[in-house]
């Protein structure tokens, strides 16, 4: 499968750049190479921009690209990691409450935050949103743990039904929120709930690509473990792998992806269940191959979807969430009915 392969990480990796490049070109306002080149020169002579297309370039396109690209790369490895936990080919990042949680935070935020201590709002100026929706994921999927866990055993059962529990509950409460809020606030809600990328800077991309570096490099160590987890609990614990420990640990390194992601882009659905599921068909269940795959995929992905709602109704911008759905659940649909679950075929017992 690998030797069938073989190009599949030197073509990807052009095709990424490739778009990505187009990405930072094509919008509302164009961008030459020769003036990104320019932008990057003055940049670091540490000199002004020369005109408004530099400026653009530096300080609106280039950050969101970059953020788009970690975000994607950050929701499929995510999907690969608990995919790989629950040995289920169809489970997606925010099955844990995470994605819930955070939509939750947001929306208190953007309902009730006129409530909030002025002083308190000055410290954090923009990361108020972000800050909220955060500590809404860890909460969310600190209570789905704790709820799941029996005598310091977590079941995965339960940890998919405590999930989907906690889901409805984070949804329930964005919903109260829309219900309360008034029509600018519902608005906010909604456009958060679907992703947006507009409000990228250089800060986000800095604290998001730290995180994506850390948990990427975390996860490629444990990717052994994950495989042998592909056999049932009982054959890794004679294998000499510590269960308990390799699901806290996938645990904690989905909700520091997902959560830190969402809390500054909003809600993605779709990219961390279809990626790996695409690279499982061409690739196999080997998640040392799997999981810098997806990461490839993922930020081409994300970055093409982004492009695309820049440009379908330009200067207007349609939210990236709505089409990755568009796209990405008939494609979905498609491959289930075409080949089955992935998984069947990789050593998972869906």
């Amino acid at each position: 499968m690998l030797k069938k392969n073989k190009y599949f990480f030197p073509i990807s990796i052009l095709l990424v750049a490739i778009v990505m490049l187009a990405a930072i070109g094509f919008g509302a306002v164009s961008i030459r190479p020769e003036e990104m080149l320019s932008s990057l020169k003055h940049f670091f002579q540490r000199k002004p921009s020369a005109n408004i297309y530099e400026g653009v370039f530096l300080e609106l396109r280039l950050p969101r690209v970059l953020l788009c690209a970690i975000t994607g790369a950050i929701l499929a490895v995510s999907g690969v990691l608990m995919q790989g936990l629950f040995r289920n080919p169809i489970v997606e990042p925010g099955l844990t409450g995470t994605s819930a949680g955070a939509a939750f935070g947001a929306s208190f935020i953007f309902v009730l935050g006129s409530n909030i201590s002025p002083s308190f709002k000055s410290a954090i100026g923009p990361f108020l949103v972000p800050l909220f929706a955060f500590a809404g994921g860890l909460l969310a999927t600190y209570i789905v743990y704790a709820l799941a866990k029996r005598e310091k055993h977590v079941s995965i059962t339960s940890l998919l039904l405590v999930g989907m529990t906690v889901n409805a509950m984070g949804l329930s409460g964005v919903g109260f929120m829309s219900f309360i809020a008034r029509d600018p606030q519902a608005r906010s809600i909604t456009f958060w709930g679907l992703g947006n990328f507009s409000g990228a800077s250089w800060l986000q991309v800095f604290i998001v690509g730290a995180v994506a570096l850390i948990v990427f490099i975390i996860s490629s160590y444990f990717s052994k473990q994950l495989n042998a987890l592909l056999l049932g609990e009982e054959e890794a614990n004679y294998l000499g792998i510590d269960t308990r420990k390799l699901k806290s640990t996938i645990l904690i390194l989905n909700t520091a992806m997902v959560s830190v992601a969402t809390a500054f882009v909003g809600v993605i659905s779709f990219v961390g269940l279809i990626v790996p599921h695409i690279i499982r068909l061409m690739m196999g269940s080997d998640n040392k191959i799997l999981i810098p795959a997806s990461m490839i995929i993922g930020a081409l992905l994300l970055t093409l979807a982004d492009m695309a709602a820049r440009l379908l109704l330009a200067p207007a911008e349609i939210p990236v969430g709505i089409i990755i759905s568009v796209v990405c659940a008939p494609a979905f649909i498609f491959l289930l009915k075409k080949f089955g679950a992935a998984g069947q075929k990789g050593g998972y017992n869906a």
